[in-house]
């Protein structure tokens, strides 16, 4: 998708951006959570050694699988427009549907406590891997739902599931967004090409949150900027690890980091001590 717009964009051909597959620990490692085993970073850390070795121009992430705090040479310098935000659930049309202690399969602290704030009596196991090996997983009844987002399963030309709406459940903070980061001044100007700037301010806004929160992979922590007239809306709510309790807030503001910066500080404020302890802003 990424070598697709930068050649429209530039007017080169097809085969001038060449795409150099980098496998990660993240996808090495399947059966354990990210939380236990470094984090975010091992999405990112490979990637950033080819960028800052100069191996490669640019690299395209998940926005929502970056870690907040980033090498200051890196800058992300584009993100394409946003997918579907939400998660969809498997299995079931929805979390009330599932029959009493069903088995819910995901890796997600944030999946995890919002199916736990609806429906506490739910058995929530850790899955891993792909979305072949989730679904296959779920073929096999080891679990009887999960939930996967909406933007992956399209990508990959899935239809299955049922959309979660964000009223139900809000995002992780960047789902959907798909970002470019580049070190050099040249590879950040023609990345600069593609960029979907409302797409990459809400990104802004929502990173500004969890940087303001001090959120790591155990930070139950979901969020959602939208553009309206004169700014952006953002939504957000944090939880606590098993769903016991929770906080939410709405704002306002036409700078996305400023925004995301002032909810964030808001919902430490009104925060739950179960909740307020698993942040560290």
């Amino acid at each position: 998708m990424v070598a697709d717009a930068l050649c429209a964009a530039h007017g080169w051909p097809t085969h001038a951006v060449e795409a150099v597959v980098i496998r990660t620990t993240g996808d090495r490692v399947q059966d354990r959570a990210l939380a236990e085993i470094g984090g975010k970073a091992l999405w990112t850390r490979e990637l950033d050694r080819a960028l800052t070795a100069g191996e490669v121009d640019a690299c395209v992430h998940s926005m929502k699988d970056v870690e907040t705090l980033r090498p200051p040479e890196l800058h992300v310098a584009a993100c394409l427009p946003r997918a579907d935000v939400r998660d969809r659930l498997i299995g079931a049309d929805t979390l009330e549907a599932l029959p009493p202690g069903a088995t819910l399969g995901t890796a997600s602290p944030r999946r995890r406590a919002q199916a736990l704030r609806v429906r506490p009596d739910l058995n929530v196991v850790l899955i891993r891997g792909n979305v072949d090996t989730r679904l296959a997983r779920l073929a096999s009844g080891e679990v009887d739902a999960t939930l996967l987002a909406a933007a992956g399963l399209d990508r990959l030309g899935r239809g299955a599931g049922t959309a979660v709406s964000p009223e139900r459940m809000l995002p992780a903070p960047a789902q959907g967004a798909v970002g470019v980061e580049a070190r050099t001044d040249g590879a950040r100007a023609l990345a600069a090409a593609i960029n979907h700037a409302p797409t990459l301010s809400c990104v802004r806004a929502e990173r500004a949150l969890l940087a303001r929160l001090g959120a790591d992979c155990h930070s139950p922590v979901a969020a959602l900027a939208e553009p309206v007239a004169g700014g952006y809306r953002m939504r957000a709510q944090l939880l606590a690890e098993d769903g016991s309790a929770d906080v939410r807030g709405e704002m306002q503001g036409a700078d996305p980091d400023a925004l995301g910066a002032a909810l964030a500080a808001d919902l430490l404020a009104r925060a739950p001590d179960a909740v307020r302890r698993l942040f560290a802003g």
